[in-house]
C-alpha cells in the first residue's frame, strides 16, 4: 500500500542492540557441552573406534581363535601375528578382538540390569511414603553391606554348574556373569534415582499434572523419569566400566569363562607367568581393560557436566 510502510529489524532503531539468541534442543544443548569436554570426546572416539575394531575386526583377520601353533611358541610382534603369539602359539590379535566382544557384552548387559533394577526400586520408593520407601532403602543397605567378591564367587560357585547344564557352557557363564555383577550394582543407582524422585515430585509442573487429573503411573513415566535420565546416564557409564573390571577380575581368578573363550581378563591371567618372556602377551589385554575403562570414566564425566542444569557454557 502506497500510505504505508512495513517496519524492517534493519531499519527499525529497536532492533539495534538487540541480540537474539536461538536456542536448540535439550539434545542439541547436551551435545554442544559434551563437545566442549575435550577429554570427553576424545574418550568416545577412542571408545568407538575399539567397539568398531571388536564388532567387524574379525571379518577382516580371519585368524581362528583357538589355531594352535608350537612353532610360534610365544612369538613376539610381527607381521604375521601383529600381537604376537602365546605360550601354545595362538594368534592374540585374533583372541583379543573375539575376546573384546565378550568384555564389552557383559559390560553392556550387566549395566543394563543394574540401571533397570536400579531405577525400578528407587522410582518406587522415592514416589512411596512410609513403609515402603523404609523397605526399599534397608534392602538397598543390606545389599551395601554385603562384600562384593567373596558374594560373587560364592555364587559362581553354587550356581554356575547347574546353570550350564540347563543352557550350554558358553551362554550359561555369560548368563551367571551378567546377573551376578548386575545384581550387585544397582544400590547406587537406586539411591540416585530415590534421590531425583524425591526432589521431582513436589515440583510444579509435577503438581499441576496432578491438578489435571493425570494417573500416578503417568505422572512418573511422562514427567518424573525423563528429567531423571541425566543421572541415570551418567551413573550407567559407571557401571559399564564397574562391570568390565568385575568381569575381568573373575576372569583372572579363574571363575570366569572357560580356557577356550578368551576375554581380555582371561588373556590377561594366562599371561601372568610369562611376564618376564612375553611382556606383550599381559600388555595389550591390560592396556585394552586400561583404555576401556578410562574412556568410558571420562565420558560419564562429560556426560555429567553436560547434563547438570547448572552448567553455564
Amino acid at each position: 500500500m502506497a500510505g504505508s510502510t512495513l517496519a524492517s529489524p534493519t531499519a527499525s532503531p529497536i532492533a539495534e542492540g538487540i541480540v537474539l539468541v536461538e536456542r536448540g534442543s535439550p539434545a542439541g544443548e547436551i551435545w554442544r557441552r559434551f563437545r566442549q569436554h575435550k577429554l570427553a570426546v576424545a574418550s568416545a572416539v577412542i571408545l568407538a573406534l575399539m567397539a568398531l575394531a571388536v564388532a567387524f575386526g574379525p571379518l577382516l583377520w580371519r585368524v581362528p581363535i583357538n589355531d594352535i601353533d608350537f612353532g610360534s611358541h610365544l612369538e613376539g610382534l610381527s607381521w604375521n601375528h601383529p600381537f604376537g603369539t602365546d605360550d601354545l602359539g595362538q594368534d592374540l590379535l585374533a583372541r583379543m578382538l573375539y575376546g573384546g566382544r565378550i568384555s564389552l557384552a557383559v559390560g553392556l548387559a550387566a549395566m543394563l540390569v543394574a540401571i533397570t533394577v536400579g531405577t525400578a526400586i528407587g522410582a518406587i520408593a522415592g514416589m512411596s511414603r512410609g513403609s515402603i520407601d523404609a523397605a526399599l532403602m534397608w534392602l538397598t543397605d543390606l545389599f551395601l553391606s554385603l562384600p562384593p567378591l567373596p558374594l560373587l564367587l560364592l555364587v559362581i560357585y553354587l550356581f554356575r554348574e547347574p546353570l550350564t547344564k540347563l543352557v550350554g557352557l558358553e551362554l550359561g557363564t555369560f548368563i551367571l556373569i551378567v546377573a551376578v555383577i548386575g545384581g550387585f550394582r544397582w544400590m547406587q543407582v537406586a539411591r540416585l534415582v530415590r534421590a531425583q524422585f524425591l526432589t521431582l515430585r513436589e515440583k510444579e509442573f509435577v503438581e499441576a499434572a496432578r491438578a489435571l487429573g493425570m494417573s500416578g503411573l503417568r505422572v512418573v513415566t511422562r514427567h518424573i523419569l525423563p528429567n531423571s535420565l541425566g543421572p541415570i546416564i551418567v551413573a550407567g557409564t559407571i557401571d559399564v566400566a564397574a562391570a568390565i573390571i568385575a568381569e575381568s577380575t573373575l576372569s583372572f581368578l579363574g571363575l570366569g569363562f572357560p580356557p577356550d573363550i578368551p576375554t581380555w581378563g582371561r588373556i590377561l591371567f594366562d599371561a601372568k607367568d610369562y611376564l618376564d618372556i612375553a611382556p606383550h602377551w599381559a600388555l595389550f589385554a591390560g592396556g585394552a581393560i586400561f583404555l576401556t575403562v578410562l574412556s568410558i570414566n571420562f565420558i560419564g564425566d562429560g556426560l555429567r557436566d553436560a547434563m547438570d542444569p547448572r552448567t553455564q557454557a
